[in-house]
């Protein structure tokens, strides 16, 4: 299997039962592990069919071109290879300036079907509860402490104050909120941060056996 886009491999001691291998750029100022291509995921130099799955995790925003990435990962895959995807919706900018796009479940569906794959499965990662739990820990950290950026005067200050003690509330709520998502996924109503997808890349078709003389 491939980890494209693996970073620091997380996953990598998940996949001891079979042969793991990773692929990654490694240009964004951060750690990463070492991997067995660095290269542009639009150009991975290995065989048509090589494996039987791809784990393609939090990748998608950071492409310029994800149809190229996406018709890359189709054909490295063999006929029924599978690709679990996942990428965000409602999330800050991060590693920039590597940072492109966000998407939802029509143009994931889109992109992805264009490439060639079945998407057997196309879901909420979090609830909306997650998403709450995300915005209120945003909140906490981004929230300013200084009475000038919510206007000066007293009632910068006034705000300034009110914010500084709303901060360890907002922590404490997004916690809970977390928590909660694990215990009841809430999708009726509000958005993903992020969306989860299954494909997969169609088997090929039986030959018709030769007509008996």
């Amino acid at each position: 299997m491939l980890d494209a886009g693996a970073g620091r491999a997380p996953y990598a001691p998940l996949f001891g039962h079979c042969s793991y291998e990773s692929a990654d750029f490694c240009r964004v100022d951060k750690p990463y592990a070492e991997q067995t291509y660095t290269c542009d995921l639009a150009a991975i130099p290995v065989e048509d069919g090589r494996y039987d799955a791809v784990i393609f995790n939090q990748v998608m925003e950071h492409l310029p071109e994800p149809a190229a990435v996406l018709a890359e990962l189709h054909r490295i895959l063999k006929p029924g290879g599978k690709l679990l995807y996942t990428g965000p919706f409602f999330y800050e900018e991060h590693e920039q300036p590597y940072d492109f796009f966000r998407y939802t479940r029509y143009g994931t569906r889109h992109l992805m079907e264009r490439a060639g794959f079945a998407v057997e499965r196309l879901d909420w990662l979090e609830g909306y509860f997650g998403t709450l739990g995300y915005q209120f820990e945003t909140a906490s950290r981004c929230l300013p402490r200084r009475a000038a950026a919510y206007g000066g005067g007293i009632g910068g200050a006034l705000y300034a104050l009110a914010a500084l003690a709303l901060k360890p509330a907002l922590r404490l709520m997004s916690l809970a909120l977390h928590r909660l998502d694990l215990r009841a996924k809430y999708t009726e109503r509000g958005y993903p941060k992020n969306y989860v997808a299954i494909a997969s890349k169609a088997a090929v078709a039986a030959q018709p056996s030769a007509a008996r003389a």
